[in-house]
């Protein structure tokens, strides 16, 4: 009886091995498959993720598409003498993960250069120089109460960012910095621009952001007061695979060229005339 028990065992533990077997070599052969510069010249396709709002994608009031990145991909498109399709994603977690997947070539958005992105991801030459700022209202527009300007007092204050938003590493050694606790809110659904357009409403006090998306927000909405920083200046760029360096390595060639054309200088003048591009 026991040896009949035994061989059962041993069957059930071999069974369970060939099925773990066949899943590895599925997923093995589904896994996604290169898609480098020869397969995207092959098809003649470059897939590109922004984000709606004026640093990334939007309509204008007269029905015009513009943008910083849209602006930059059309001239990547002259440069690569290929279709560029464009995809908006309001969540920077979800372009990372259309990233990884193949759904996309390239996310255009000014992401900082961190340590830990660089390990997944390939950065490409930086593209603008920003830094991060707090977002707040002005004293006339919130009941007299002053802005924050020490980052101490930050300490038990609520912070929004989008989810995932690479803010919140620096928002981490912040807390570490001033030895008190700041909580931080990943909203999975607001871009920058629309946790701005929050704050100004008075639906949450504080965002952090991009000094150049907050720019941006402030003139539509003077109530907004963007003059606290909470990072330092920081380079920031777009990103591919890791898998794709070839790829990287082109469009690194093909903003050159943008640069040394004076087409960068005219758009980065057209939306961010305060803002310094990554080469001063």
């Amino acid at each position: 009886m026991f040896t009949g028990k035994l061989l059962k065992t041993y069957i059930f533990l071999l069974l369970a091995v060939i099925c773990l077997m066949a899943v590895l070599i599925y997923f093995k052969s589904v896994a996604t498959p290169v898609r480098d510069y020869r397969e995207i010249r092959r098809e003649g396709i470059l897939r590109i993720v922004t984000e709606y709002g004026q640093a990334g994608y939007y309509v204008s009031d007269d029905s015009q598409i513009e943008g910083f990145q849209y602006a930059l991909c059309r001239e990547i498109a002259r440069q690569a003498d290929m279709e560029v399709l464009m995809y908006l994603e309001m969540s920077l977690e979800k372009s990372f993960s259309g990233l990884s997947a193949g759904q996309y070539d390239i996310i255009a958005r000014n992401i900082p250069v961190t340590s830990k992105l660089k390990e997944k991801y390939l950065f490409l030459e930086p593209v603008v120089l920003d830094r991060q700022a707090l977002v707040q209202r002005t004293a006339a527009a919130n009941r007299g109460a002053e802005p924050i300007r020490n980052q101490l007092h930050l300490a038990h204050r609520t912070l929004h960012v989008p989810e995932a938003s690479p803010a919140i590493l620096r928002l981490d050694n912040l807390r570490s910095e001033i030895g008190d606790t700041i909580f931080i809110v990943e909203d999975p659904l607001y871009s920058s621009e629309q946790l701005c357009i929050m704050v100004a409403r008075g639906d949450i006090d504080f965002a952090v952001c991009d000094r150049q998306i907050a720019q941006l927000s402030k003139k539509q909405f003077p109530e907004l007061d963007i003059e606290t920083d909470i990072s330092f200046t920081q380079l920031q760029s777009w990103v591919v695979r890791k898998d794709a360096p070839v790829l990287a390595d082109s469009l690194n060639r093909w903003l050159q060229k943008i640069r040394d054309s004076g087409a960068y200088d005219r758009i980065r003048e057209q939306y961010y005339s305060d803002l310094k591009p990554a080469n001063q």
